[in-house]
């Protein structure tokens, strides 16, 4: 399932999405999760007793260079900040063991966009760089700390195999991954941390550093309202330390009215542009990878009409809810947020009015269309109260309008739109 999807269905449900095994365990998705960066999540879990290898942040290949040479050692390793894992497989993490490696490295990496499975086709540009110093690793591990809403707990999920993607894991070996359920009302007891380090196959002297890490990781997440703790991989040095290589970190944007500092990390250059204009206009945006906009009123209504578009053989270019109030400027907010996707080649407008009127949005859709001047064939299907209003509204408007009675009929007539649109333009 494409990322956006992906964001949709967890804004839309707020539940977990399954991933790799079904049966084995579950993760929430990023959305509508603030994530940040790597080094972020490890200036955070550090004032929690976690480990790491001395690292620094740059934004230029100058200040990359500069924090090789504050760091000891010969070994350096460059690493992409992106909000996205799998980042070596896309070559945004570089071992360097000149100063010259290291320029190079930043050179190849600084806005060059990075291309993962979990970022989907557009990838995302990579503005900063960690510089991280060279880890002597003995063997690699996973652990992580999940919302379970299901089982209304917090899961620890832990592996002697690290350093791979826990869903491929799950996939192909689901014996590896060990999972512990912590009661909220009690927290992690000292026993559970304990078994989670035995079942990761630390020996008696690692012991006591690996209950540290893990109640630290514990306590980050517990204290901070994070959905998501993963370190991947949390490595046993050949020094016998335990030290965390990655980190990665989502919020719970519900609770960040009371997490500033938290707010304060978000990084808009990771999310997708429109989904930021769109929650300061205060609407619900996510972008899809079709060409049928839709602006819609309610949750289960755009997932029906999106559903149909499929089902007609149209793609969704978005989901848009406009949500209860919906005002002539808001109307024409929503507009101007489809529009700015230039992929679009026909729009879809489907209102139930409960709390809404059909008058009001019948108004508001004439206001932005004589405005923006569309020139993509527009679908508009009202239904609920003032609906013969509504429709009056539009008729008498002189505008190219097209109509539509049920969802059925609308889905079907902006695909056919869609469709004579794409072969007039060849």
């Amino acid at each position: 399932m494409p990322p956006a999807c992906r964001r949709l269905v967890f804004y839309l449900t707020r539940v977990q999405i399954k991933k790799g095994h079904p049966n084995e365990f579950n993760v929430i998705d990023e959305e509508i999760e603030l994530n940040i960066h790597e080094y972020q999540a490890k200036e955070i879990l550090a004032e929690y007793g976690v480990k790491f290898a001395e690292g620094g942040l740059a934004y230029s290949v100058e200040e990359a260079v500069q924090r090789a040479r504050e760091i000891e050692g010969d070994v350096w390793v460059v690493k992409a900040q992106i909000h996205s894992g799998a980042r070596g497989k896309a070559g945004g993490i570089k071992i360097c063991k000149t100063y010259d490696e290291v320029q190079a490295a930043a050179e190849a990496l600084l806005g060059k966009k990075l291309v993962t499975h979990q970022t989907g086709p557009g990838g995302k540009i990579c503005s900063r760089l960690y510089i991280e110093a060279g880890t002597s690793i003995a063997k690699e591990l996973y652990l992580s700390f999940l919302i379970d809403r299901s089982s209304e707990r917090v899961i620890m999920i832990g592996s002697a195999q690290g350093g791979m993607e826990i869903e491929a894991l799950a996939e192909t070996n689901p014996d590896a991954i060990k999972k512990i359920y912590i009661e909220p009302a009690v927290g992690l007891q000292d026993f559970q941390a304990r078994k989670m380090a035995f079942a990761l196959n630390l020996d008696t002297a690692q012991l006591n550093h690996a209950v540290k890490t893990i109640k630290g990781c514990y306590r980050a997440l517990r204290d901070l309202d994070a959905n998501t703790l993963e370190i991947n991989p949390l490595v046993i040095t050949s020094n016998n330390e335990i030290i965390a290589l990655d980190a990665k970190m989502a919020f719970d944007e519900n609770a960040l009215f009371r997490r500033h500092k938290i707010a304060e990390l978000r990084d808009n250059t990771q999310v997708d542009s429109r989904e930021v204009a769109a929650a300061d206009a205060g609407l619900s945006y996510v972008g899809l990878d079709g060409d049928i906009g839709c602006m819609i009123n309610g949750a289960g209504l755009a997932m029906a009409t999106m559903d149909m578009i499929k089902l007609a053989g149209g793609e969704p270019a978005n989901f848009l809810d406009v949500g209860g109030g919906a005002s002539a400027e808001r109307t024409e907010r929503a507009f101007r947020l489809v529009l700015a996707d230039k992929g679009v080649k026909a729009m879809l407008v489907n209102i139930f009015a409960g709390i809404n009127r059909c008058d009001w949005i019948a108004e508001g859709v004439v206001h932005a269309v004589r405005n923006i001047d569309m020139d993509i064939p527009l679908v508009v299907r009202l239904s609920g109260t003032n609906v013969e209003e509504g429709r009056r509204i539009i008729a008498e408007s002189g505008l190219p309008i097209i109509t539509a009675d049920t969802l059925a009929d609308a889905a079907e007539k902006v695909v056919r739109a869609r469709n004579e649109m794409v072969a007039n333009s060849r």
